[in-house]
């Protein structure tokens, strides 16, 4: 009885320490969610600072966009905890982070500074927000996201020495920041005194040499990070192309975009504040939603459609455009026609010739941006004309196996023919276009 007991309980400790070594952490979904967490919240206590510094929709000053970034930590957030073994996650979470922590510290070093009780957290606010940029860009996290998109493996190991350049450059840099005995200049506050600067030193300051070489480093080594994206893109195919082309994407039609803006933030403050949209649209949402996207692999194949579609609307658009502008000037400056009438005319022109232009420019563009769907419906349209001339049904049912393995590329095919009409105990098989035999049995025609 005493040695059973015993046994008994030598088990349960046994069985205890076993369990105890067998315990879980946290899992990585824990952290990814409780690092998100604290980033929105410190979203919201910057918006809500916003509201008392009455500049909320303000993005001049050097830590007015960051507090529009807030999908950068929800993406990062959902790939880290979908993705953990993924590193592109994490760098958006950390991106997320660091805008979150820039934009509580600018609007407190604002209230702050203008006229606060405590003056000494907006000197302190103004420095963090001095030197932390240099986390993210241009040798900071965003050239390691550049570098690990969208494996999150290297291209090579010799790009690991691009990476570690960066990272150096950026400490360096954050350092200067920091030693630097001049006074802290943040777009959007007052100049405050740098409380961690060195004095009679040596001159270790931004626009010195040693912060112009760690700068232009940096940008040398964002410059490399994104040449290695456009590499794996030409090394890439099938899945990992259609992952690179969402970021290709969302990249340069942000640009474009921008670029075309550039006449309209010229034209006064609504102009202005159209184009901080766009950038904060472009920056703050298009991208961290591709890279999302394209991570998760959720529905990759209709980039090439998102393309054509860009790209020949972006064209008709244009097109429409200058031949509006063409009729008004026709009809204001040759024709007898002023005023209302000629606009109006000039109008019913270009949305008569809207639907012509259209499909034509998109036949073009879809040959060019989304030529899988292009063949497959010209593959389609083919069978079509065929099956209305074809009655042999052994040609029928090998015809319909070729265009569906054409157009849908399936990785099993099976044809089943119920009730036909044929000779008595007439059997056909069927076999898969790909050079494999038919998934199912042969079918019995009776």
């Amino acid at each position: 009885m005493t040695a059973a007991v015993i046994r008994h309980r030598v088990g349960s400790k046994r069985s205890s320490k076993r369990s105890s070594k067998r315990s879980p952490k946290p899992s990585l979904a824990v952290v990814a969610w409780a690092v998100a967490v604290v980033s929105v919240a410190g979203f919201a206590a910057a918006w809500f600072l916003t509201v008392r510094n009455r500049d909320a929709l303000d993005v001049t000053s050097d830590f007015g966009p960051d507090r529009f970034l807030v999908a950068y930590a929800v993406v990062g957030a959902v790939l880290a905890s979908r993705r953990p073994a993924n590193p592109v996650g994490w760098l958006l979470l950390g991106i997320g982070l660091v805008v979150a922590c820039r934009a509580l510290a600018g609007e407190v070093a604002l209230h702050a500074l203008a006229g606060s009780a405590r003056p000494a957290s907006g000197v302190w606010g103004a420095w963090f927000i001095y030197w932390s940029l240099s986390l993210l860009f241009p040798g900071g996290l965003l050239t390691f996201l550049l570098l690990l998109f969208p494996s999150g493996r290297l291209l090579g190991p010799r790009w690991r020495a691009v990476g570690w350049l960066g990272a150096v450059q950026s400490l360096f840099y954050i350092l200067v920041n920091w030693f630097d005995p001049g006074a802290i200049v943040v777009s959007g506050l007052p100049a405050v005194r740098n409380p961690t600067g060195v004095r009679g030193w040596f001159n270790v300051a931004p626009d010195g040499l040693f912060g112009t070489v760690a700068w232009l480093s940096a940008w040398v080594c964002l410059l490399l990070a994104a040449v290695s994206v456009f590499i794996r893109y030409r090394r890439s195919a099938g899945e990992e192309r259609l992952q690179l082309k969402w970021f290709a994407y969302a990249a340069l039609s942000s640009v474009v975009v921008l670029v075309a803006l550039v006449p309209v933030a010229s034209l006064g403050s609504a102009g202005q504040a159209a184009y901080d949209v766009a950038i904060v649209a472009a920056v703050g949402l298009a991208l961290p939603l591709a890279i999302g996207v394209a991570v998760l692999k959720y529905r990759l194949y209709a980039i090439d459609k998102i393309i054509s579609r860009s790209v020949s609307y972006g064209v008709v658009t244009g097109l429409v455009v200058g031949i509006y502008l063409g009729c008004v000037a026709l009809l204001t400056d040759v024709l007898p026609v002023r005023g209302s009438v000629g606009v109006a005319a000039a109008v019913l022109v270009a949305a008569a010739l809207f639907n012509p232009l259209r499909r034509r420019v998109q036949a073009v563009v879809d040959r060019r941006f989304d030529r899988a769907r292009y063949d497959a419906e010209r593959v389609v349209a083919q069978f079509s004309v065929q099956l209305r001339e074809q009655v042999d049904l052994d040609v029928l049912g090998a015809d319909l196996l070729g265009v569906v393995h054409h157009v849908l590329a399936p990785e099993h095919l099976a044809l089943w023919l119920n009730d036909t009409v044929g000779p008595a105990g007439a059997k056909v098989s069927v076999a898969d276009p790909s050079g494999g035999q038919a998934a199912g049995p042969e079918l019995d025609r009776r």
